[in-house]
């Protein structure tokens, strides 16, 4: 008797020694700067803690802690990389374009855990919802441009079309993760023989744009200058303009002037006018004024006279 008492003295004290250690260590946690934790209450979750630090809760089984990261995560989308080898995954990257072409699409979603309640119970397998919705837009978007936008200048707006429809899908799953990049890596045609075509085509394409923009500005350049010869013709034509009215205003004002003379004087002003035409239309002639009263004309011709003067005696000593 003595020996049972003593076993079950020490086996209840070693159940109780190994309570109060349980409780002793699933009392309390920590939660480390890139965790979030949620706290269940017999299985049903209670809060969610975001804040680091060690923190205290009932001990188990009556509450358990489930822990996320708040970290980025990346998500490959038609290849793998591990440890630096890359194998591609073309049976999930081939997709039909919008204009019936086929290309090879993969790209990598940025993503976190915003809620860690909905991430790890309204799902069973969060991360290949994940996986599957970022196929379904990849291949809505693709499905809806085409080849050309793919292959070159349209993946950025690809890109923003593939998160904005990949955000919505997410949301309306509800399942705690929020998206915050798409990035394409390669948006290629299946085989080299299309591949080389695509080239072709799109360095004839590059070479018509060259000339194009070249053409733009050989016309720019052209017009500017037919533009500048336009306003200085304008300006010649104004300043044209401007000095014939000065001019015709000049004239008017000596026109006034001699009406007013002739107005006092109409045979002095009648003489003076006939002279300085005379002398305008012949500037080298010599002109003579005589009075002739019907009677013979006496005309003395004094300048031939003047021009047939002997030379001055210097001008003849010098020539002995």
């Amino acid at each position: 008797m003595v020996s049972l008492k003593k076993i079950y003295i020490t086996t209840g004290l070693t159940l109780i020694i190994i309570i109060l250690g349980i409780v002793a260590i699933t009392t309390w946690y920590t939660v480390d700067e890139s965790d979030q934790a949620v706290i269940l209450t017999f299985g049903k979750v209670d809060e969610t803690i975001t804040e680091p630090g060690l923190h205290v809760k009932m001990p188990w089984p009556i509450q358990t802690v489930e822990k996320v990261s708040k970290e980025t995560f990346s998500l490959q989308f038609g290849y793998t990389d591990k440890d630096g080898v890359v194998e591609d995954l073309p049976k999930e990257t081939k997709m039909i374009t919008g204009d019936e072409n086929i290309v090879l699409a993969d790209l990598v979603v940025q993503w976190k855990i915003t809620d860690p309640q909905k991430y790890l119970y309204n799902v069973d397998n969060p991360n290949e919802l994940l996986y599957d919705s970022t196929s379904a837009a990849l291949r809505s978007i693709i499905g809806n441009s085409r080849i050309d936008d793919a292959l070159t200048s349209g993946k950025a707006e690809i890109e923003a079309n593939v998160r904005e429809l990949l955000s919505h899908l997410i949301e309306k799953y509800d399942i705690g993760i929020s998206v915050l990049a798409v990035k394409l890596q390669d948006v290629e045609l299946p085989n080299d023989e299309v591949r080389k075509a695509f080239t072709d085509v799109t360095d004839a394409r590059e070479t018509m744009n060259t000339k194009n923009n070249e053409a733009k500005k050989y016309e720019n350049q052209r017009m500017n200058e037919a533009e500048g010869e336009i306003a200085a013709i304008n300006s010649a034509a104004e300043g044209e303009k401007a000095a014939r009215t000065e001019r015709a205003r000049g004239d008017v004002a000596v026109f006034n002037k001699l009406y007013a003379e002739y107005k006092n004087s109409p045979d002095i002003t009648r003489e003076r006018l006939v002279i300085e035409t005379l002398e305008q239309v012949l500037p080298n002639a010599e002109i003579y004024i005589m009075n002739d009263d019907g009677n013979t004309m006496k005309y003395f011709p004094i300048r031939a006279l003047e021009k047939e003067q002997p030379k001055a005696p210097a001008e003849s000593e010098g020539t002995e």
